[in-house]
């Protein structure tokens, strides 16, 4: 008997065995947020009702009410909530820099990224959006099927400490969610953002932060090294560079939260200690804004 179908089983559970946890762990996590229905709150297509307003001369007869005129002297039509889907591509930082924790057993900037952005996507996608991964990896579609693929997609690590936006694959008027720390070259981020405001895609900014990287508990005697190891720094005074630091990250802050800004989109940082549904929230509720 042939060994083939025991080697395909086993390449197979190689090959799904990243995903699984932090598939069920999105779902948990959109599953603690209560969002409501979705909705556009405004006429257009669809099938929800939204309100009853008096018929204007412009309408058909077969649009007419009757049965909600019957109660009043005017004629009535139903207007419907509008219910087109739109497509949101996610990009999440998937560079060595994210798979650092401060604490014992923490969680890495990498997990809470990710698993916010699953899901987030998991909540659009309930909602009837298409949702995929910008640079061409993953056009925007809906299902299980495509939940499953970015979430294998999103388990990837990649070896360099800082990682970019690919900004291909964009549609017109589409949406966009970057989740990163934003710790690399800001310009590359500026690049993408131009790229997608020129197409006229609104979004959000979540940066990932460790509680250390916002507080800079150093002193003395200390070695910083990048994830990837090809980054060293060795300092007898860490304590003299706090001032520095934070002022720097204060900056970076600020350039990330003017750009966001100018492109119209929403920024946000958020820390692994804290709530992870509460970054949920806003990151749901900032796209929604602009859908």
């Amino acid at each position: 008997m042939s060994d083939a179908p025991l080697t395909l089983r086993s390449g197979a559970e190689a090959l799904a065995a990243p995903f699984p946890p932090l598939l069920a762990e999105a779902e948990h996590l959109a599953s603690s947020v209560l969002v409501g229905d979705h909705g556009r709150r405004r006429a257009g297509l669809g099938d929800t009702f939204w309100q009853y307003r008096p018929a204007q001369n412009h309408d058909e007869m077969r649009s007419i009410d009757w049965r909600r005129s019957a109660r009043s002297d005017a004629q009535f039509v139903q207007d419907k909530e509008w219910q087109i889907a739109q497509s949101i591509l996610l990009w999440v930082d998937q560079g060595a820099s994210m798979s650092f924790t401060s604490l014992k057993d923490g969680t890495t900037k990498a997990t809470r990224a990710r698993t916010l952005a699953l899901a987030t996507a998991i909540l659009l996608l309930r909602g009837g959006e298409r949702v995929g991964l910008t640079g061409n990896l993953l056009p925007p579609r809906r299902g299980e099927t495509q939940l499953a693929r970015m979430a294998q997609m999103l388990s990837e690590d990649h070896d360099s400490d800082f990682a970019a936006p690919d900004a291909r694959g964009m549609l017109p008027h589409s949406r966009a969610l970057f989740v990163s720390d934003f710790m690399g070259d800001l310009t590359q981020i500026e690049a993408a953002m131009a790229k997608a405001a020129d197409a006229d895609v609104r979004g959000a900014l979540v940066q990932i932060l460790d509680p250390a990287e916002e507080a800079f508990p150093f002193d003395g005697r200390t070695i910083f090294e990048s994830m990837s190891g090809t980054l060293r720094h060795e300092t007898l005074k860490a304590g003299d560079l706090r001032t520095r630091y934070l002022d720097r990250l204060a900056e970076r802050k600020d350039r990330l939260a003017s750009l966001a800004r100018i492109c119209g989109w929403q920024f946000h940082t958020h820390h692994t200690d804290a709530s992870a549904a509460s970054a949920l929230l806003w990151t749901y509720t900032a796209l929604e804004r602009r859908i």
